[in-house]
């Protein structure tokens, strides 16, 4: 049992190399190529059509131009959903959980898009500054408002992927550890709170789905409004 409930987010090491390098590729290694046949196999085209069903979805409320981003947003997409539904095995790590890791992905797909917008269409992205019909002296004050929340955009990204997934988990690990103590002494209320546990692990997987989801969707509707 661990001695400290954030003891499994701590980055594992093995000889002094972070083991979370093999955590971030591992997930690439488990989605099967198609293959250069006429018809693939019910894996490969179950894999198909989720892809592109997810694709089509996301893309909706884009214009042409943004669907150039369809193959790194479904890509990302894939990427964090992996990492979040392998992390909720046993003996496992979350990468998910470490902010530097979120922020890492958040920051520069956030930054693209803004850079686009300012690229494209300069006049409408500095537009989103300033709200249609506003009073004159409230000018200075929206300005200074709308920037600080365009600049909280990866920070809220970042910041809701870690803070759900983390505390799923200290909540699963906090549960698991009141079922090994209730055991020995009251069987009943720890066959209860294991099925307690259960349905927590149920939830935490639909989490781990939404949230991936979520953080995707979000940086669509960011795309949405720079191109």
């Amino acid at each position: 049992m661990a001695l400290n409930f954030f003891d499994q987010f701590m980055s594992p090491t093995w000889l002094g190399v972070p083991l979370i390098v093999i955590a971030l590729v591992f997930p690439w290694i488990l989605y099967p190529s198609p293959l250069n046949r006429w018809l693939n196999n019910r894996m490969i085209t179950l894999q198909g059509w989720f892809i592109t069903r997810f694709t089509q979805q996301l893309l909706l409320p884009l214009n042409p131009n943004g669907h150039k981003w369809a193959l790194i947003l479904a890509s990302l997409m894939i990427f964090l959903l992996s990492l979040n539904m392998l992390g909720l095995l046993p003996y496992t790590f979350t990468p998910t959980t470490q902010l530097s890791l979120n922020m890492g992905l958040a920051v520069p797909f956030w930054l693209a898009t803004v850079i686009i917008g300012l690229r494209n269409q300069p006049t409408a992205a500095l537009g989103h500054l300033l709200p249609e019909g506003t009073p004159i002296p409230l000018i200075p004050v929206l300005i200074i408002i709308e920037t600080i929340s365009l600049f909280i955009r990866p920070l809220a990204l970042g910041v809701r992927l870690t803070a759900n997934l983390t505390a799923g988990h200290l909540l699963i690990q906090l549960i698991a550890t009141a079922v090994f103590v209730l055991l020995p002494m009251m069987t009943t209320v720890a066959i209860l709170t294991a099925l307690l546990l259960l349905l927590l692990t149920l939830l935490e997987i639909a989490v781990a789905m939404i949230q991936a989801y979520v953080f995707v969707l979000l940086l669509s509707l960011y795309l949405q409004e720079n191109v």
